[in-house]
């Protein structure tokens, strides 16, 4: 479980409180209400008022509660049905993450994914390709931080000229605190962008009504929000979610899907208490760790595809009701202990009315987290139309095969160089590849295949060549 702080006494957290506020104030690169909402965040960290999950009383969600997606009813065959829902609706990407984990300089989005286009360009020939078809105007909306904003505000320039209307907001800056006071770093002489942070993707919601965005957006009509992170390539518009939630009135949908090996950590959606709420293995006792990770138990996760209503965002932002869950995030930088407390969008899930999940399609949640995911979206398992990613029929396994590639292959800019042209992995199960490791062109993997190049020692795979369920350490393992 994450590490609660141990609570004050009242008027020793009062006293903490007020200096803080005095130490706060002092911050004059951030608004009055990141000032506040930093305040307040800091001040229920430290109150130690975190409810604790009671194990026994949580309960497996129902059909009603985690609605299964083929029961979800498709729409008439009149497009103007169709138009009127997308006229509720804005696409909100989480755009505030950088493509440093993945070698890259700037905004992660605009990491190019396939045939030349990045995260963005897909993302928008996806709007653009709803826009035209059904002649409505979904607007898309990228919620940036303050390490990616002047890079996006150029970035889409270019979309100067696109059927789409784009709008850029920034997401709260706070302070990071030194660990052994927690006050704030840039009071204490750290005022580059080192001493800040953004707080988590929960923070969505009083930044996009804090930013103007929020009274923009209804003051257009629009009544629901689709929340999802830019590199999810399977976050695509559903009509079909859309329509049960415009129906049914619900306030909140959270998108989960069926869990598997890989995805164990995931947080989960429970009843709870006679709410829908998210579990997250943080909140987990220790000695329920293991059950928590069973795909008996716990069936499902979330992918992070939300679905939220604007109205009911105004009503809980304004009356300070989104009290999620705080995730303490300790680091170090430059040799110094810092805390960043963070909050997550799923978790607010338990605030809203007629909350509910929706059990989606695998499909739906292909995120590019490393260069083993780009991978597979690069290669023939995949093509790309009007800039939706379409998994290749021709692939029987319903699961996409396990990748696991060496730190050789990490940064976005070696990988490409590995590889003439990306391997045919159709009929592919697994694929384990380590060392110095060079791909030539036209090459086809099957079955179970594993590639080790013994150390100091470059191995080139042949073009052409056809590996099946082989572990491969020399050229003459491979007879074609």
């Amino acid at each position: 479980m994450a590490a609660a702080p141990a609570v004050a006494s009242p008027a020793v957290e009062t006293d903490r409180i007020f200096k803080l506020k005095a130490e706060v104030a002092k911050l004059n690169q951030i608004s009055v209400n990141e000032k506040e909402g930093f305040v307040r965040l800091v001040s229920r960290y430290l109150s130690g008022e975190e409810e604790r999950i009671e194990w026994e009383k949580i309960k497996t969600p129902t059909d009603e509660v985690v609605v299964p997606y083929d029961t979800l009813a498709d729409l008439g065959e009149d497009p103007s049905e169709a138009k009127e829902l997308l006229d509720k609706l804005v696409v909100l990407k989480l755009n505030g993450g950088l493509g440093t984990t993945m070698g890259c300089t700037g905004p992660k989005s605009v990491i190019e994914v396939r045939n030349g286009l990045t995260f963005l360009d897909l993302i928008v020939k996806q709007i653009e390709s709803l826009n035209n078809k059904y002649d409505c105007r979904v607007p898309l909306v990228l919620m940036n931080s303050f390490n990616t904003h002047d890079d996006t505000i150029k970035i889409v320039e270019k979309y100067t000229g696109s059927n789409i209307d784009i709008h850029i907001f920034n997401q709260s800056q706070y302070p990071r605190m030194v660990a052994e006071d927690l006050m704030p770093w840039p009071t204490k002489g750290r005022t580059d962008k080192g001493g800040w942070y953004p707080p988590g993707h929960g923070d969505v919601f009083p930044a996009l009504l804090n930013s103007g965005k929020l009274g923009e957006l209804l003051s257009q009509g629009k009544e629901y929000v689709f929340v999802a992170n830019s590199d999810n390539l399977g976050a695509i518009v559903d009509l079909k979610i859309l329509n049960h939630l415009v129906k049914n009135k619900n306030e909140y949908c959270m998108e989960v899907t069926p869990k598997t090996l890989a995805d164990v950590k995931g947080g989960t959606l429970i009843s709870y208490e006679g709410r829908v709420q998210l579990l997250e293995i943080a909140q987990v006792p220790e000695e329920h760790v293991g059950e928590f990770k069973s795909i008996e138990k716990f069936k499902i996760f979330n992918t992070n595809n939300l679905w939220v209503n604007l109205k009911a965002i105004k009503r809980l932002v304004e009356s300070d009701a989104l009290k999620m869950e705080i995730i303490p995030n300790p680091k170090e930088v430059d040799g110094v202990k810092v805390l960043q407390l963070e909050t997550a969008a799923g978790a607010a899930i338990r605030f809203f009315d007629r909350a509910i999940g929706v059990n989606v399609p695998r499909s739906r949640f292909l995120p590019v987290k490393a260069a083993s995911d780009l991978l597979l979206v690069q290669s023939d398992l995949y093509t790309v139309e009007e800039g939706f990613v379409i998994r290749n029929p021709a692939r029987v396994n319903p699961a996409n095969p396990s990748i696991e590639l060496g730190p050789e292959f990490k940064k976005v800019g070696n990988f490409l160089k590995r590889f003439k042209s990306i391997p045919s992995i159709i009929d592919l199960d697994s694929l384990k590849v380590s060392g110095d490791v060079w791909f030539g062109s036209g090459i086809i993997l099957k079955g179970k295949v594993t590639i080790e190049a013994k150390q100091g020692v470059k191995l080139e795979i042949p073009d052409e060549s056809v590996i099946e369920n082989k572990v491969v350490s020399s050229p003459d393992d491979i007879v074609n």
